[in-house]
């Protein structure tokens, strides 16, 4: 693999100010150098210990130097806006000031601002969110053993070598994950967060009982929540919520959670190095996994607003992932890593369907073309190359 530039599906704005989060390494700064002029945008970057203790100790200097700024300046970054959240103050003074300089605020996380009730600008800045490269965006590059074995965030997946990503995964979940928690101090006892981790790494793509990981880590069930929402709030997973005709119905329920990248969980749980098999258990989750991620993803830079949610019943039968259109078209979604599946691997399908008549069922496979599986009641279930899916997206 080489390093060449891929091309982004989020398209960033030339004409609007924005935030931009994303977990580290994700290709923020790659993406906005591509798509702005050095010419035209000045480029402040707070992880830089000069600029950063310039700013920390006289914050008004960031002004003085904005107000002299030549007139063909017409964008202004700040990379890790969390590490000096009042310059936001600054931020929204000049907007106001200037409606022809735009403003592009980028970071791992919102969470800090949030919490810290930060000038979020009211509404005067959009809200992007950049994920690890998708196979639509790698076309050619793309190698779905590699994704599925060491993710695909950029440097790594673009590594020449395995030993190299490994390497590289170690260092940003060991380094990166746990010191950024602790360095914005988003959690008192980093220790528990750190075994929290390998049980929630272990827990990926499964119903979550709060209450048996906060007994395994001994710390309360309102922390384990809490450590999932920092998670979250990082970018660096997302819950997926069971089917539910009823919002509130469905928020009270367990969800699932799945981490943004298979090659950060593979090293969470331990499993990095393992040589993945198909037709083995860790590899049908994997591949799970993978599907579920990138269909999100895509969904978000897509601004579809498609509603995500599996279905599961008291009884066992179970659907990967629903998907509901704001059309009202309701997708069911079962993922086979396998690439002949069999209407006995789809049971879960037509239990959803006896609740969502109208829904269309799918399965998401390896097959090389498309087919359609009918029972002997004449339902029928699509079964699709999941890159064909993608693309149709």
């Amino acid at each position: 693999m080489t390093l060449n530039y891929v091309s982004r599906l989020l398209k960033l704005p030339k004409k609007h100010s924005f935030f931009l989060f994303g977990p580290r390494q994700t290709g923020k700064s790659t993406l906005l150098a591509e798509s702005f002029s050095h010419e035209t945008t000045v480029f402040i970057n707070l992880l830089d210990s000069e600029e950063y203790y310039k700013y920390s100790v006289d914050i008004a200097a960031f002004k003085r130097e904005a107000d002299v700024l030549d007139k063909k300046i017409t964008h202004i970054v700040i990379d890790e806006i969390q590490r000096i959240p009042e310059l936001l103050n600054y931020v929204h003074l000049l907007m106001e000031e200037n409606k022809n300089r735009f403003f592009i605020l980028t970071g791992s996380s919102a969470r800090k601002l949030k919490r810290g009730q930060a000038n979020l600008l009211g509404g005067r800045a959009w809200n992007l969110s950049l994920f690890p490269l998708l196979q639509s965006e790698l076309k050619e590059k793309f190698d779905l053993d590699r994704a599925l074995q060491i993710g695909t965030l950029p440097q790594i997946y673009l590594s020449e070598d395995l030993k190299s990503a490994h390497r590289s995964l170690a260092a940003y979940c060991d380094i990166y994950i746990h010191e950024e928690i602790k360095a914005e101090s988003l959690v008192r006892n980093i220790g528990a967060f750190m075994m929290f981790l390998k049980f929630a790494a272990n827990e990926n793509g499964s119903v979550i009982s709060f209450a048996n990981i906060s007994k395994e880590i001994n710390v309360s069930s309102v922390t384990v929540k809490e450590y999932f929402s920092i998670l979250e709030d990082t970018l660096l997973g997302f819950f997926l919520y069971p089917y539910s005709s009823s919002v509130r119905k469905q928020l009270v329920k367990h969800p699932k959670f799945y981490f943004f990248d298979t090659g950060v969980v593979r090293q969470l749980n331990g499993k990095l190095k393992a040589n993945l098999q198909r037709g083995t258990k860790d590899y049908g989750d994997i591949f799970e996994h993978f599907i579920i991620k990138e269909i999100i993803h895509k969904s978000k830079y897509l601004e579809n607003d498609y509603k995500f949610s599996f279905y599961r019943t008291n009884a066992g039968a179970e659907v990967d992932l629903i998907i509901k259109k704001p059309c009202g078209e309701i997708l069911a979604i079962e993922i086979k890593s396998s690439n002949n599946p069999s209407l006995k691997d789809l049971k879960g399908l037509f239990s959803f369907k006896e609740l969502e008549p109208e829904a269309r069922l799918i399965c998401l496979s390896q097959v090389t073309r498309k087919q359609v599986l009918e029972t002997k009641s004449g339902t029928e279930v699509e079964v699709l190359p999941w890159a064909e899916f993608f693309n149709s997206m």
